[in-house]
């Protein structure tokens, strides 16, 4: 097989991608805790600080308390910036810094592995921070029903496509640094675009048209009526962006990853 044709094949999905993520999982279990902690503290603040402090002066949002209606949204970012973070941060790392991969590939497995090893371990992770937040927000009592359990589904997919966006950065980063452009000019405008923090419907038309192309959209409008007790409308919609945000990313990640590494 030529090159080319190497590089923009089908990823080759196989079991072998397991001991590459049982490896990052035992890593990671030395720092549990703190790892947690850290994942955890951040979108805790956001739900808390605006939704007690905002929420005295917005008493209700759409029906439900402003708390209420941030907390969907905190779990849907949380689990964004937790994906993101590890794909790009703690993959760089493992690629290029510390030469893991290098390590791994001189095994019988391949890089396709790699990536998809990476890709799942930072949407485990992903959802063990959403799952976290959710448990907080249902201790708070802003959980309605049991349909808030179908957040689970969602933020595994939501982790997966996050990780598979943010291992495209990795493809091409040649530093740290290149990292904090997707930060600002990415990550952050779909915190304050996509109905986090309050309604799409309130900004101009134009920007609505551009919050409706992000993928954290369509994360946010099935996750808050799930949390309140009410089927989203336009599920199947929503679930098929967010699905096509997960192969068409996790397909760029491996092809420019291909690219970058395979000799």
């Amino acid at each position: 097989m030529s090159r080319a044709a190497r590089t923009y094949a089908l990823p080759r999905l196989s079991l072998r991608f397991l001991p590459v993520w049982r490896r990052n999982f035992l890593v990671w279990r030395k720092l549990t805790i703190p790892s947690i902690l850290g994942n955890l503290a951040d979108p805790l603040l956001y739900m808390l600080g605006f939704g007690y402090g905002l929420g005295a002066l917005l008493p209700e949002m759409q029906g439900i308390s402003y708390i209420a209606f941030i907390a969907a949204g905190t779990v849907c970012s949380s689990t964004m910036m937790t994906a993101s973070f590890e794909a790009m941060y703690s993959s760089f790392s493992r690629m290029h810094v510390q030469r893991t991969w290098d390590a791994i590939l001189n095994t019988p497995i391949d890089l396709d592995d790699v990536v998809i090893a990476e890709v799942v371990w930072a949407a485990s992770k992903a959802t063990l921070s959403g799952m976290a937040v959710l448990l907080v927000a249902t201790l708070l009592g802003l959980t309605q029903s049991w349909l808030a359990l179908g957040l689970v589904p969602l933020v595994m997919v939501l982790g997966l496509t996050f990780a598979s966006l943010g291992l495209i950065m990795t493809a091409l980063s040649p530093s740290y640094d290149f990292f904090m452009y997707y930060f600002t000019l990415a990550l952050t405008p779909m915190m304050l675009l996509c109905g986090v923090f309050f309604p799409i419907e309130q900004l101009p038309d134009a920007l609505q048209a551009a919050a409706q192309a992000l993928p954290l959209t369509h994360a946010v409008a099935l996750a808050r009526p799930l949390m309140n007790d009410t089927m989203p409308s336009a599920w199947l919609l929503h679930s098929v962006v967010l699905t096509l945000y997960c192969l068409a990313g996790f397909y760029l990640a491996m092809v420019l990853t291909r690219r970058r590494l395979l000799k």
